[in-house]
């Protein structure tokens, strides 16, 4: 700044007294010698008076925190007018922090009508922006004069862009000093709260030196050169004992547990023992550190300490006293007899699980239940005081009638009581045994009628002895007559097997002859009824294959021939047999085959058969839609599952088993719609079973079907 004065001085040598130049100096160096930001544009705003004629005036500096434009200095304006005037630099529509904005002055008032928003009143205003401290700042603040002439703008102009650096400068400064003063402000109270904890608190850096410590601290870590050797010494054990569980915590590292740390008293040297809780803690500026608070825990520990040995003892009394009366409980309730304690007034003291379902009533007991339960009481309280009324007597035996309150069944009862004299001859309680009789009398009863009834049973015996042998006759009579009539069944399938193909075969040879026009040409009309008598021959041979297949499983003389295939040739093969089919029902039919599909080890003819059956059936009753065919392998399982999927009719639920019947269809009406002879799918059940497999169906009306056959990779005896 002296530099700068004396540059200024040299100028304004050189410069004419009293022109333009001398004054812009004398304003210069009036602006650098200036303490504040009020001061400076106050000096600013008289020489543009002066020089300018301006009357009126407004100086506005930006400030940052928050950002806002707040009145610094003013001139031929009512201070009540100026006090805090402030323009909030968010709005951004507001004219003047748009003219802040602009690179140019604004003109304010007139005719835009903005001369009401500045305290310079009406009529028109020029705002000029100050130039900022660096080219990428936003302007220093705004200037505002009136009125403002052709003289007025060049002084103005010139002004701006001296008086805004300055004021930037100063404006900064004042924010410094404030932040300066809050942070000292804030550093004392710190102090003061950390002072005031009665806890030890210390901050340390990486190293583990002590930066901030509370005075509680200081007095177990710190000393003078002036304290006693064994205070210092005192001290130095502190600090180690310190390092060293810092060390722990920053090797166990964050989130480790509370550690107890013991220190010695620097001022009598007793033992104290502390617990330390340490967190990190980082500084942009100072770096990394950690946080430690030391709570003394010496006299908790002795105190806890204490109360655990006396714990300790109490429990181990209450154990031995638990230990005695649950060896009293255990020999009570170990006896199945309700027993009962008495004092010597006849009040019940003590009783076990048996007398308590006899003595004792609950809440949620029945009326009944609780007459019931105090007739047991007095019956019983009868019973125990004539022991009293008998002198010396110390045993009594009898016999008592009480109700089960849960069932109100009478119970006879044999009851044993003896007293308890203490060493003084005073009776201090009444024991009493209660035994039920009911068992007794009931298995007299039972005895007697156990005797009738054996008798009774001897003859019914012999009576059935005889039933079942003639029984067993019948029975062998009808094995035979069975064995008799499968054979026959069998015996008469094979000969009408022979007698239907035969025929059969001779009339699917001369119909394929004759559609094949060896006989010469036909009309349309011959034509359609040989494909019709085609047709149903081929239906009813289907139809005698099923029979025979369900007659050769049932005999069990159905033969499995395994070999070993690959699943995915086969089903090809058998798309294109039904290729027919496919043709005439006009259906997508769609096949996903696994790529990991292994060898499948089965009866490839009868898989094959399944798969034919499934695929026929769902062209049949799918009218239209798609037929997807598909086989996956699963490892896990060691089977190979194939399904068959359509968007036909759908099976209702009811009927999702009766299809797997023989001679059974999900609509078995006269009038049904799609023929067949309820064979197929029982067929390809009983196949699936020989072949170890599952069959299953998932289906609903009007949403299509899946067939899933599941059969495993190999026979499992292989």
């Amino acid at each position: 700044m002296a530099a700068g004065r004396a540059s200024a001085a040299r100028r304004r040598a050189k410069a004419q007294p009293g022109s333009a130049a001398a004054t812009r100096l004398d304003l210069l160096e009036a602006l650098l010698v200036s303490r504040d930001a009020g001061q400076c544009a106050q000096r600013a705003l008289a020489w543009l008076q002066r020089q300018a004629g301006i009357r009126r005036g407004l100086c506005l500096a930006a400030d940052t925190a928050p950002p806002r434009l707040v009145a610094v200095a003013s001139l031929g304006v009512a201070a009540n007018r100026v006090d805090r005037f402030s323009v909030d630099l968010e709005v951004r529509d507001h004219p003047l922090t748009q003219a802040l904005l602009s690179t140019s002055p604004t003109l304010l008032g007139g005719a835009n009508g903005h001369g009401a928003v500045t305290p310079l009143g009406p009529g028109p205003v020029q705002a000029i922006p100050l130039a900022p401290l660096s080219p990428r700042d936003l302007p220093a603040g705004l200037l505002l004069v009136s009125p403002f002439t052709s003289a007025t703008a060049s002084e103005a102009r010139w002004l701006s862009r001296v008086l805004g650096p300055r004021l930037a400068a100063l404006m900064a400064g004042r924010r410094l000093e404030e932040a300066e003063s809050r942070l000292q402000r804030e550093r004392g109270l710190l102090y003061s709260i950390i002072n005031a904890v009665s806890d030890p608190i210390l901050l340390t850096d990486a190293d583990g030196r002590i930066i901030i410590a509370n005075s509680r601290a200081e007095t177990l870590l710190a000393t003078d050169d002036d304290q006693s050797e064994g205070r210092r010494q005192a001290v130095t054990l502190n600090n180690m004992l310190f390092s060293a569980a810092l060390s722990r915590h920053a090797i166990e590292g964050v989130g480790a547990p509370r550690h107890e740390m013991p220190l010695v008293d620097p001022v009598d040297g007793s033992d104290l023992l502390f617990e330390l809780m340490s967190t990190p803690a980082t500084d942009v500026r100072e770096g990394g550190g950690i946080v430690s608070i030391l709570r003394n825990v010496t006299d908790l520990q002795r105190a806890t300490a204490e109360i655990e040995e006396n714990y300790r003892k109490l429990r181990q009394t209450e154990a031995d006293a638990r230990a005695e009366r649950d060896r009293l409980d255990l020999v009570i309730d170990s006896v199945a007899d309700p027993i009962l304690v008495t004092d010597p007034g006849g009040n019940i003291v003590m009783m076990n699980a048996p007398a308590e379902r006899l003595f004792v009533a609950t809440d949620v007991d029945s009326e009944e239940a609780h007459r019931q339960v105090q007739a047991n009481d007095a019956h019983f309280s009868s019973f125990v005081s004539n022991l009293f009324f008998e002198g010396d007597s110390r045993r009594r035996t009898g016999s008592i009638g009480l109700v089960d309150p849960t069932t109100a069944a009478a119970l006879p009862m044999e009851a044993i009581s003896g007293k308890i004299v203490s060493e003084h001859g005073e009776v201090t309680a009444v024991v009493t045994i209660l035994h039920d009789r009911t068992e007794e009398l009931e298995r007299a009863r039972l005895y007697e009628e156990l005797k009738k009834a054996s008798a009774e049973l001897e003859q019914k015996v012999r009576e059935a002895t005889a039933e079942l042998v003639r029984q067993n006759e019948l029975l062998r009579r009808s094995h035979i007559a069975l064995e008799q009539a499968s054979a026959l069944k069998s015996q008469f399938l094979a000969n009408m097997s022979h007698e239907f193909r035969t025929p059969l075969n001779a009339i699917l040879g001369y119909t394929s002859m004759l559609l094949k026009g060896v006989s010469g040409e036909m009309t349309a009309q011959q034509r359609r009824n040989l494909e019709r008598i085609d047709s149903n021959s081929h239906h009813l041979l289907s139809i005698i294959n099923d029979i025979l297949d369900i007659s050769h499983i049932e005999a069990g003389k159905m033969p499995l021939t395994l070999v070993e295939f690959l699943l995915p040739d086969m089903v090809r093969e058998v798309l294109a047999e039904v290729e027919p089919l496919i043709a005439r029902a006009k259906l997508a039919v769609a096949t996903e085959l696994d790529d990991a599909l292994p060898l499948l080890r089965s009866d490839r003819q009868k898989v094959k058969q399944i798969i034919i059956n499934l695929l026929t059936n769902a062209l049949k009753f799918t009218p239209q839609g798609w037929v997807k065919v598909t086989a996956a392998y699963d490892k896990r399982l060691d089977r190979v599952a194939i399904s068959v999927a359509d968007s036909g009719i759908g099976i209702s639920p009811k009927d999702q088993e009766v299809i797997f019947e023989d001679f059974r269809q999900a609509d078995d009406s006269p009038t049904r719609q799609y023929t067949g002879a309820g064979l197929g799918l029982a067929i390809c059940r009983r196949l699936t079973q020989m072949l170890g497999g599952e069959l299953t169906v998932r289906s609903a009306v009007g949403e299509g079907s899946i067939f899933a056959l599941s059969l495993p990779r190999a026979p499992r005896d292989e």
